[in-house]
């Protein structure tokens, strides 16, 4: 008799979640499908996304006898990671070690907060795309005063929150 232990399970590109809903449905097995929420900057300023922890990867606690084949094949799915004909177990640490970092509702919001002197770029407003420092915060108006270089003289602005960018890196990225 075999006993339950989490696998890495393969998904489909960008298809984590509908994986992880799949196999949910099957009896008997457990899923955890990290998930980070953040924001990323875009043409219209900034917007919130939500992408998983591990792209094209989840986990999954089942009993490999009698229910690889169902994870297998469950939709979404592309297989269970293998080295060579050995199946990769992932110890029951690790998993409730993400679990406490994600939280229970598997997603971890990552804020990217502006703070004095961080150079930033103006995404919108009359300032777009210039490159400025910001010098004081305004959080009750949700707002920032930066100095900016304007013909040969340095200038101070207020500008708001959500029309600011810092060079966007994944939030992952270290560096």
């Amino acid at each position: 008799m075999s006993i339950a232990a989490w696998y890495c399970v393969r998904s489909k590109v960008k298809q984590e979640h509908v994986a992880a809903g799949s196999l949910r449905q099957v009896p008997g097995v457990e899923v955890f499908a990290p998930r980070l929420r953040f924001r990323r900057p875009t043409r219209r300023g900034p917007v919130w996304f939500v992408e998983a922890l591990f792209p094209g990867y989840l986990f999954a606690r089942f009993d490999w006898e009698r229910q690889v084949k169902a994870v297998q094949y469950a939709h979404g799915a592309m297989g269970v990671v293998q080295f060579g004909s050995k199946p990769a177990v992932v110890p029951d640490a690790v998993v409730n070690e993400l679990r406490r970092e994600v939280g229970e509702q598997e997603l971890r919001v990552v804020v990217r907060e502006v703070g004095v002197g961080d150079e930033v770029q103006v995404t919108a407003g009359p300032l777009a795309g210039l490159l400025v420092v910001v010098q004081q915060l305004l959080p009750a108006r949700e707002r920032v005063k930066v100095l900016l270089d304007f013909l040969g003289r340095r200038v101070e602005a207020e500008v708001a929150v959500t029309e600011l960018t810092t060079e966007w890196k994944h939030p992952l990225q270290t560096g």
